[in-house]
């Protein structure tokens, strides 16, 4: 049995980080996400969570 030398292992580079927050791509974000925030509402909602505040 060989043993291969262990890869060389680098962190990727995380894309939250690497692109600043504006207001811009907070409100696109928060825009993009309103269909998974409605699925997930209603999941809650069948599991019976209580509703919104």
């Amino acid at each position: 049995m060989t043993q291969s030398a262990p890869e060389e292992r680098r962190p990727r580079e995380n894309q939250i980080i690497a692109q600043p927050a504006t207001v811009d791509r907070c409100q696109a974000d928060y825009r993009r996400g309103a269909a998974d925030r409605t699925t997930a509402y209603k999941k809650m909602r069948r599991a019976g969570a209580p509703g919104r505040s």
